[in-house]
């Protein structure tokens, strides 16, 4: 199996754990705070959809979210808390989809050369190192949401 087939394979599995985490949930479900410092689901989404806007512009797409939009779920943000600052979770999971779509046919187009193009001269990370290093980002993140749908009441194992 290729790189960038890896890289599909690994973006879909993400997909669909997601999916299968956000199942069931209310997007007032997905708002709820942990007690202690953390982020909620919303949050995670926001996180995750946007840090894949990232990945379609490496791969010379558009990205889905404006900058504001993106600015409410950047590393170090305030919590997501209110129903009405919040993007709303269906347009999140829309967007984890929609994306998972345009970064498969980008991965599946992309030149060899334009993965190998240097991303980060200091680090000598190429933009294939910088699309699979975001999805181990995202892996990191997905891992999070089963703990943020038990918060919701939902004593129950998606994964296992």
């Amino acid at each position: 199996m290729s790189a960038v087939q890896k890289l599909i394979q690994s973006f879909q599995t993400t997909t669909w754990i997601i999916n299968k985490q956000a199942e069931g949930l209310s997007h007032e479900q997905m708002l709820l705070q942990l007690p202690f410092r953390g982020n909620c689901f919303n949050w995670v989404l926001g996180h995750i959809a946007t840090n894949r806007d990232q990945v379609l512009t490496l791969l010379g797409q558009e990205a889905i979210f404006s900058e504001d939009e993106v600015a409410l779920y950047k590393t170090g943000s305030e919590p997501v808390i209110e129903v009405g600052t919040a993007v709303h979770s269906n347009k999140l999971l829309d967007a984890i989809r929609e994306s998972q779509a345009r970064i498969e046919a980008g991965l599946k187009t992309v030149s060899a050369e334009k993965l190998a193009e240097i991303f980060n001269e200091e680090h000598q990370q190429t933009v294939a190192d910088r699309i699979a290093g975001l999805h181990w980002h995202e892996t990191y993140h997905t891992g999070q949401l089963e703990l943020l749908r038990q918060l919701a009441g939902t004593n129950d194992r998606i994964i296992g």
